[in-house]
């Protein structure tokens, strides 16, 4: 897996970043040529091709049932959050579901304080976790891969960091819902996303915050990073103005970009069968971690996310790795 997460990456090409207030950003450039049918989350639940719905009637928070009810494939992005019935929930790695398939994903909860239904299946807002909470998430579920062979998160750990952002942010809510921070701050957000526009032939991106690299998402199409663009920029925007340090712009060196993107192919690598379709390649350096999708020989998703400023997590997940993967717990 590594040679091909390396053929993958010496193929792509970086171009001249946007940037604005502190958020920079780097398109990634490939030719990479993925043959393969599927639809994106929200086009699948836009068209009804799918319901995703809570495991059972009880619920189980780090769980859900997915069903596809239409031939073509679906492609579920890490950190894509679901919002409905007993709580909102984020997916805690890229799976890809086949067609007339049903799968139970892994999830993580972003509204610890509501465990009812106000819906009987799950929607989208077009919103994904931010990537300082999906950097940490990432090594959460690196680490319970390597211990119990399971997607799973460290809970708790989330809860706090939605916690903190939503206290930093002036973003609290009865429910303590993720979702609150990105409604609170929309105006800001969208006040960032209007400054960044895709390129030709776009397949990805690196994204600096500060003039630090936070890390990329890059894919095996052009058309898949079209559909999620905004969304993604708006998760780095939140990160951006959550953590903006001061009124003027940081230099941006495009050379940390270009070293951060060949920073994947260098990574410990550790494949996993995928939940769905496929191969998931966990990426452990130093100074990086992330994961692969692979189906096929190629690479659907990509992600990488610097650990500077990341904590180390793994000795508060040792009591969840000690709870069963399909245990039931409330909030």
């Amino acid at each position: 897996m590594q040679k091909l997460i390396k053929q993958y990456i010496d193929g792509i090409n970086i171009g001249s970043g946007q940037s604005y207030k502190n958020l920079a950003v780097f398109p990634l450039v490939s030719d990479y040529a993925l043959d393969l049918d599927y639809l994106t989350l929200d086009e699948a639940l836009d068209k009804d091709a799918i319901d995703v719905v809570e495991l059972d009637q009880e619920g189980s928070v780090p769980e859900l049932k997915v069903v596809n009810k239409s031939e073509i494939m679906i492609l579920i992005l890490d950190g894509e959050e679901l919002v409905g019935a007993k709580q909102n929930r984020i997916v805690n790695t890229t799976i890809l579901i086949a067609g007339k398939d049903t799968v139970v994903i892994p999830v993580s909860c972003v509204e610890q304080g509501r465990w009812s239904y106000d819906s009987q299946k799950f929607g989208s807002q077009k919103r994904v976790m931010s990537p300082r909470m999906r950097a940490g998430k990432s090594d959460q579920v690196r680490f319970s891969l390597k211990m119990s062979g399971n997607f799973t998160s460290d809970q708790g750990a989330i809860w706090n960091d939605i916690s903190a952002k939503a206290l930093r942010m002036d973003a609290e809510s009865p429910s303590s819902a993720m979702s609150e921070i990105y409604k609170k701050k929309e105006h800001s957000i969208k006040d960032y996303t209007r400054h960044f526009s895709l390129t030709g032939s776009q397949i990805g991106a690196v994204f600096v915050i500060n003039g630090r690299v936070v890390g990329m998402d890059c894919f095996g199409k052009p058309e898949t990073f079209g559909k999620v663009f905004e969304k993604l920029v708006e998760s780095y925007a939140l990160d951006a103005i959550d953590t903006s340090e001061s009124k003027k712009s940081p230099k941006i060196e495009k050379d940390q970009a270009t070293k951060f993107l060949q920073s994947p192919a260098t990574c410990k690598v550790e494949p996993h069968p995928s939940v769905g379709l496929g191969t998931d390649c966990r990426l452990e350096s130093k100074k990086v971690t992330g994961f692969a999708l692979a189906h096929d020989n190629k690479i659907l998703h990509l992600s990488a996310f610097s650990r500077k400023g990341m904590g180390n997590k793994e000795k508060s997940f040792t009591r969840m790795i000690r709870s069963s993967h399909r245990r039931r717990f409330h909030s």
